[in-house]
């Protein structure tokens, strides 16, 4: 092996790729995006909602990369059930591959970066850089020594760095504060290099390479199930993977690993998805709940009912994943990715969202049917039932977090979450309260906002169709023979779909893919509703086609941009990944019958 001075690849940084070329690597308290060019285009540090260290993919100088020198095809792949990257490189005289992860199970404050270079074919040259840049490229790396061992240490802003296995590295840059080297790996060799952040003291030793890596291996081995009764297992499982990737050690799980990612480009729809939110949490239980009684399914009873008995009828929509308040949105001072400009925080914060109410109930209803529901978390249910019953009538932001009104999905998704509750083993004293209630929030919702063609309509001043009306049956809110989910799910297909890919709902005039992507979480509740219909061929047929909506690295976006299969919106993510998990679930047996 050898090694020299080098600075980054052609001296042009590391642009932002499309969002299809990424992977993800996350320990549950944050997450990496890798791209084709070894290069970590984002992670935030120590936490998910941090600011962030690696940059370039919102415009930042940020980076960290391990990338072949000459030219080069690329590819890479998942080490089954675990976010374990191998980045995969065919240059002209070799191949080349770069294990890369995040030490698994993460700490809170100790970052742990694994990348392993191996030269499968023939000698392996690279280029590496290490610039780390904290709090959004406004603190680089300063005080850089190099110990005994040839170790690197140095501070980033308030964080500690310290570098393994870049001994031959030398400070490059205008100001020396990048690390860069050339390294030689021989044919049949590898060569080990570790990072470490921390917002606190560093232990006195680097961890071991090999531990590492063999203590992570079995993390993933034993936190992942083989999901073996699902379809598509191989893409149930890794859906599994990522959202136990995005679940930190308080339980919550983020909506995804990065902020400001555009879902149209130039309309302004750029949001900081770094936060846990409820709705999506219980999407996720859910989800699993379906596929089995498996720990994510507890992870996300604990943090939504946390967050209940704490907050109780001001239950907030979103959290950080340590439970607090989700900070004031800001403006950032970098370019933005392509189409789009840069935020940190989240107005959500000041919405009030009756349908987490719901939504949690049927994450409690599903605890409780695999016998997982302890006292506290059926306390944490007549929190939320109580509190749907005093605030049912008071307008929302509803599932799009949209200007206030009374949103239909929003009050049959709590009659769902009290019917589901009231039958899963609630107090006689309770059932009979429960089903009332929903009786009631059913039949004022069909007074008020049920369509002259016999569908559900979105509020009682709007008489458009909405995706999230396909939610409601399948939980259990009306029965699925219900004419009202019939005409609603026929209705909706054939206006909200085009080619198997489905919308939210109508923007304006324009055709359906010019005011935004396919929205894959609506594409998969299709799926789920020919299912319940029984209409198997059609569910399969949406199944697939939503489940292909991705990249190399099986990750979904938000969104879908039909006419240039390009993926739109943060990534990856969770929401899609937890339906998608739900669908391969209980496409695999027949519905159940009510």
């Amino acid at each position: 092996m050898t090694a020299q001075n080098a600075a980054a690849p052609g001296e042009g940084g590391f642009p932002p790729h499309p969002l299809r070329e990424y992977a993800l690597l996350a320990d549950g308290e944050r997450g990496i995006l890798v791209g084709p060019r070894g290069d970590f285009a984002w992670m935030c540090a120590p936490r998910w909602d941090s600011d962030a260290v690696f940059s370039t993919l919102i415009g930042g100088d940020g980076i960290y990369a391990v990338t072949p020198v000459g030219r080069c095809v690329w590819g890479g792949y998942y080490e089954k059930g675990s976010l374990i990257w191998r980045s995969r490189w065919v240059t002209d005289d070799s191949i080349i591959e770069c294990r890369e992860a995040l030490a698994f199970p993460g700490d809170p404050h100790h970052i742990v970066v694994l990348r392993r270079i191996i030269a499968c074919e023939h000698p392996a040259r690279v280029a590496v850089t290490l610039d780390p840049r904290a709090a959004f490229d406004r603190h680089p790396l300063r005080e850089l020594t190099q110990e005994n061992g040839g170790v690197w240490r140095g501070r980033l802003g308030d964080l500690r760095m310290r570098w393994s296995g870049g001994a031959r590295a030398r400070p490059a840059g205008p100001e020396e504060n990048r690390l860069a080297m050339e390294l030689t790996v021989e044919a049949g060799e590898h060569h080990d290099l570790v990072l470490e952040i921390s917002d606190r003291a560093l232990p006195d030793e680097p961890p071991d390479a090999e531990r590492s890596w063999k203590a992570t291996e079995a993390a993933w081995q034993q936190a992942v199930p083989r999901l073996e009764h699902t379809i598509a297992q191989r893409d149930a499982r890794h859906a599994y993977t990522v959202l136990r990737g995005l679940t930190g050690s308080a339980g919550g799980m983020v909506a995804a690993a990065t902020t400001s990612l555009p879902e149209r480009a130039g309309e302004g729809r750029n949001y900081d998805y770094r936060y846990v939110w409820i709705r999506d949490q219980c999407y996720a239980g859910q989800a699993v709940a379906a596929a089995g009684a498996h720990p994510l399914l507890d992870d996300a009873v604990r943090f939504v009912a946390a967050r209940v008995h704490e907050d109780g009828p001001h239950l907030a929509p979103a959290y950080t994943v340590e439970g607090r308040t989700v900070p004031d949105q800001r403006r950032l001072d970098l370019p933005g990715y392509p189409g789009g400009y840069d935020l940190v925080g989240n107005h959500v914060k000041e919405q009030f969202q009756l349908d987490g109410f719901g939504e949690a109930l049927l994450l409690f209803a599903a605890a409780a049917r695999h016998g997982r529901l302890d006292a506290d978390g059926w306390r944490a249910a007549e929190i939320a039932a109580d509190a749907i019953a005093r605030r049912r009538q008071e307008p929302d932001a509803g599932v799009w977090e949209l200007s206030p009104r009374p949103w239909a999905h929003s009050r049959l998704c709590c009659a769902a979450g009290l019917r589901a509750i009231a039958g899963a083993g609630a107090p006689a004293s309770r059932q009979a309260q429960w089903m009332s209630l929903a009786d009631r929030l059913v039949a004022d919702t069909s007074a008020r906002s049920l369509n002259p063609a016999g569908h559900w309509q979105r509020s009682p001043g709007d008489p458009q169709l909405d995706g999230s009306l396909l939610l409601p049956p399948l939980r259990g809110a009306v029965s699925a023979d219900d004419p009202r989910t019939v005409a609603t799910l026929r209705a909706y297909t054939a206006q909200l779909t085009e080619d198997h890919f489905a919308y939210r709902f109508r923007h304006d005039e324009r055709p359906l893919g010019s005011a935004e992507g396919a929205f894959l979480l609506c594409g998969f509740a299709v799926a789920l509703a020919e299912h319940q219909q029984g209409r198997e061929v059609s569910a399969h047929r949406w199944f697939e086609r939503n489940r292909a909506a991705c990249g190399p690295a099986g990750l979904y976006s938000e969104e879908y941009d039909v006419s240039q299969r390009q993926m739109r919106g943060n990534l990856p993510q969770a929401f899609v990944h937890a339906l998608m998990l739900e669908c391969a679930a209980r496409l695999a047996v027949p519905w159940p019958c009510s």
